[in-house]
Formats: C-alpha cells, structure tokens, sequence
C-alpha cells in the first residue's frame, strides 16, 4: 500500500490586462463551481482570462466569459469552454460588493485562477475602477523607468 503523491505544481494563472486596464480597490477569493473535465483543465493549466467580467443574476455572482479549454480525454463528458460559472462567496460579501457596484465607474473583474493546497480551483476577483488614459500612460512611464533602473544596476 503506498502513500498517494503529492503535486506540487502550482497553478496559478493571472490576468495581466486587469492591473493595467483598472485600479484594484479591494480583492476577494472566491471558490467556483466546476465540472470534472473543467478542473481538469485547470489543472493543465488551460484557462484564459481574454473578456472575462463577473455580474450578479438573481443575487448570485457568476464569472462570463472565462475561457477554460475542453479536456482532451474528455469525450462526450466535455464541457463547454466558455459558459457561465457560478462563485461562491459568503452573503456578507456579496452584499459588500453588491453596495459596491451600486456606485458609477466600478465593476468585477478576476485577476487570477488558481488551485489551492486542498485542491480546490479559487477565482480571485477584484473590485476595480477603470483607469483613464493618461493614467495607463502614467502606469507605461512607471514600468519603464523601473526596468531602466534595474538595467542600470545589473550592469
């Protein structure tokens, strides 16, 4: 009888359009309601975040548009890549974000899908105001002088 082996592959895939489009005003973890195949993709690590927002229906908060790729040994089981999907937050929360979203230029957006060490695949959302132009200029002005910065000490 042996021991069952532990993976320690982290998944952890980002939005990376989400920090430079928005201001991140509070961050919340949430669990996602998932299919077989679909956590099995996650596990691949076949998920993308292109168009992603998240809306209440019926005071319950899903995630639209969160690509996540069918699995390949899947068969008739398979889901569909970019269906609707239900997050579980506690009523607290979704009341705080609801209050939240009342108020004009916020939204929901996830920043990141990972797996934590139960196993369980959590969608890390944000609420988040958009950023103007001048404001992404300024964040593009920021980086840059940072990896100028960095450059100088490495050589």
């Amino acid at each position: 009888m042996g021991k069952k082996q532990e993976k320690n592959i982290q998944i952890n895939i980002k939005n990376r359009k989400a920090e430079f489009e928005y201001f991140l005003l509070t961050r919340y973890t949430a669990g996602i309601v998932l299919t077989g195949t679909e956590i099995k993709s996650i596990r691949a690590g076949k998920a993308n975040f292109s168009d992603t927002y998240c809306s209440f229906i019926n005071n319950e908060l899903w995630v639209h548009n969160l690509h996540i790729s069918e699995y390949l040994a899947g068969s008739y089981n398979n889901h569909e890549p970019k269906r609707d999907r239900k997050l579980l937050l506690t009523k607290r929360e979704l009341r705080k974000i609801q209050s939240k979203l009342n108020e004009r230029g916020t939204t929901v957006i996830p920043t990141s899908l990972f797996v934590n060490e139960q196993g369980y695949a959590k969608l890390e959302i944000a609420l988040a105001r958009g950023k103007k132009m001048y404001d992404k200029r300024e964040a593009i002005k920021e980086k840059d002088t940072i990896r100028a910065h960095n450059r100088g000490i490495e050589e």
